[in-house]
């Protein structure tokens, strides 16, 4: 049986670079447990004046794009250069069964077994958004910890999966080659989130369809953004290494000169936190009030236009 930890446990494990107790640190904090969130709370208030030193990067894309692939290429690079780099790397998570690979360790087998690097994947959960629900307390622990980056993967681009846009620095949405010949493809609410796009698979036979990707999606942000900060358009080959150089430069250009987007945006990202955690402590107390049965008897209501959806939702809410 694994000992139970305290808090000055998980202090000196964190003080000693210990990555088993920064693993069971991230568990901690997951957990649904009172006991595990009060001392999980204790302890990112302790490390709380450690943070915000970490480049905090969110890799986002279309399915089969390549996530992975370049966060592994991209993420050698940063160690080839003694930089660390933790990666966050949330896995869909069944709403059928309420299971979840978690297979980035082996997607990333090179990462994975890199001394400077630091792969945690987590389920998502029901959480929509594309992170899971405790990704931010996780990035937390990261930064304490002494991270240099830290890299925050979603499960993909979708209606709702902007949520990492608001935890992170910079947002970087990849693009397959072609899928600038439908822009319609692309939710506008994402590319105006977006601080850089990246092009993948820039090699072979695609660098001239990469060309007119970049091309068009250059125009589309440009009308989009038209003052601030223009999101640019890179391409790359995670097999040939081309172009991750310029990524990487044009990232640290960034940190470097808009020091005060930056802060706006983690001031922001704060405040929207908070109004999260309330809704969703709001959400917890509602559900706790109101019995299975009370649910069945209204949601029955609504099924034989006994009462309108608003009517129904009203009621339950009186409840409360």
């Amino acid at each position: 049986m694994r000992k139970i930890l305290t808090l000055n446990d998980y202090l000196e494990g964190f003080k000693n670079k210990d990555r088993t107790i920064l693993s069971r640190a991230i568990t901690l904090v997951e957990s649904q447990n009172q006991d595990h969130q009060k001392l999980a709370q204790e302890l990112l208030q302790t490390l709380l004046p450690q943070t915000g030193k970490s480049k905090r990067i969110g890799i986002s894309g279309t399915p089969g794009v390549g996530k992975s692939t370049f966060i592994e290429s991209f993420g050698k690079l940063l160690t080839s250069q003694n930089k660390t780099l933790a990666v966050l790397a949330v896995d869909p998570t069944s709403q059928v069964s309420g299971g979840s690979i978690l297979g980035d360790k082996t997607r990333m087998n090179e990462l994975a077994i890199d001394a400077l690097a630091y792969i945690r994947p987590s389920p998502s959960g029901v959480t929509l958004g594309g992170v899971a629900k405790r990704t931010r307390e996780s990035l937390l622990l990261c930064e304490a910890f002494g991270f240099d980056y830290v890299l925050v993967e979603t499960v993909g681009v979708g209606q709702s999966e902007t949520t990492v846009a608001q935890m992170v620095d910079l947002f970087v949405m990849l693009l397959q080659p072609g899928a600038g010949d439908d822009l319609q493809g692309i939710k506008r609410g994402i590319l105006e989130m977006v601080d850089m796009v990246v092009v993948t698979k820039d090699d072979g036979d695609n660098h001239p369809i990469i060309q007119k990707a970049k091309h068009d999606y250059e125009r589309a942000l440009h009308i989009l953004r038209h003052e601030g900060w223009i999101p640019p358009v890179l391409s790359c080959s995670a097999v040939t290494k081309s172009g991750l150089n310029e990524i990487q430069n044009v990232i640290e250009a960034y940190f470097q000169d808009q020091k005060e987007l930056i802060k706006t945006k983690r001031d922001q990202q704060g405040l929207d936190w908070m109004w999260q955690l309330i809704n969703d402590g709001l959400k917890e107390k509602f559900l706790s009030k109101i019995t299975a049965q009370e649910f069945t008897q209204t949601e029955s209501k609504v099924l034989t236009q006994d009462l309108t959806p608003p009517q129904a939702a009203q009621l339950l809410l009186n409840k409360y």
